[in-house]
């Protein structure tokens, strides 16, 4: 009988899939000054992460949320959203918060490489935005797991698709699950993929026991 794994690529470990480290996150050592602004935005778990590691400032502020998983760790560190986007599209998003954040200073608290034009967007409606990078996605050059044939393969960002096929070659058992419509824009062309229903690990999972 053929073992065949779900594959979650990323450090965190999640129920009914092994964990395979393509990329490390690692917050940066930068100094804030949460002081000036109104609002803070945010578009993944990581930035949250980071900036509760750089002042406590920040939950005093108001919070606009790209989504369940951001919104979740927000909820983890005692601090309710005031806004969770009812889209996890970037793009979407910024187009949601635009009415929210007019008269407002808002700070954009980022990734080094972002996929999104969320920026973009807001400054061309005249939204009084600033942007922090304090935190970056790398690949890990150290792992060393090989994932097995016959697996599902769980894509969560556009950088897991990078490193992925930096270290390995892509092998016709596999079966690829993507979180959504950006990230799955990044997979190779001549591989197929289903997408999620939502934009969370837990349902890549679920979809990937199911193919299996």
């Amino acid at each position: 009988m053929i073992d065949k794994k779900i594959y979650v690529l990323s450090e965190k470990r999640y129920k009914g899939a092994q964990n395979l480290a393509v990329i490390k996150i690692i917050f940066l050592n930068v100094k804030v000054d949460l002081n000036p602004f109104d609002a803070l935005i945010f578009t993944s778990k990581n930035a949250v992460k980071a900036i509760n590691n750089i002042s406590q400032l920040w939950k005093s502020k108001e919070i606009y949320s790209i989504g369940k998983g951001t919104s979740e760790a927000v909820l983890n560190m005692n601090v309710k959203p005031t806004y969770t986007a009812i889209s996890s599209y970037g793009d979407n998003f910024a187009k949601e918060i635009i009415p929210f954040l007019k008269e407002k200073k808002v700070l954009f608290l980022r990734a080094e490489i972002i996929t999104s034009k969320l920026n973009t967007i807001l400054l061309n409606e005249s939204i009084d935005l600033d942007e922090k990078i304090i935190y970056k996605t790398v690949c890990n050059d150290m792992l060393k797991t090989f994932p097995e044939k016959h697996s599902v393969i769980i894509f969560s960002s556009p950088s897991t698709i990078e490193c992925f096929f930096k270290k390995f070659t892509w092998d016709n058992s596999y079966k690829a699950v993507a979180i959504g419509e950006k990230t799955a824009s990044f997979i190779p062309k001549n591989i197929k993929y289903t997408i999620s229903n939502e934009q969370t690990i837990t349902s890549c999972i679920k979809l990937a026991k199911n193919l299996l």
